[in-house]
């Protein structure tokens, strides 16, 4: 079951932006023009990625520099020791649809 929860352009090229689905924070990234969705919520200390950087396909948490792979949300580099979850995005004309 997918969620609308925005704009196909309400994530801009190199950033990411946080939406309610369900009642979770998912973060969606926008790396070399593709979203992809994860769990906006690290899974060393439970900070939040948004607050963190992006470069590429790779999210950096700004607590304890945990990094995350975008793509799939597989650990890259502790001291989280598992993946956050990935969520399927889809743009719909101009609507951005999450999975929940």
């Amino acid at each position: 079951m997918s969620a609308r929860v925005g704009g196909s352009n309400d994530v801009k090229e190199g950033h990411m932006r946080v939406f309610d689905v369900a009642g979770t924070n998912v973060n969606v990234a926008n790396a070399n023009g593709h979203l992809y969705g994860f769990d906006d919520t690290c899974t060393h200390m439970g900070c939040s990625l948004a607050n963190g950087r992006l470069t590429g396909t790779v999210v950096t948490c700004a607590c304890h520099g945990s990094q995350f792979d975008v793509t799939s949300g597989a650990v890259l580099r502790g001291p989280a020791e598992r993946p956050v979850r990935s969520r399927t995005v889809q743009v719909k004309g101009d609507d951005l649809f999450i999975d929940a």
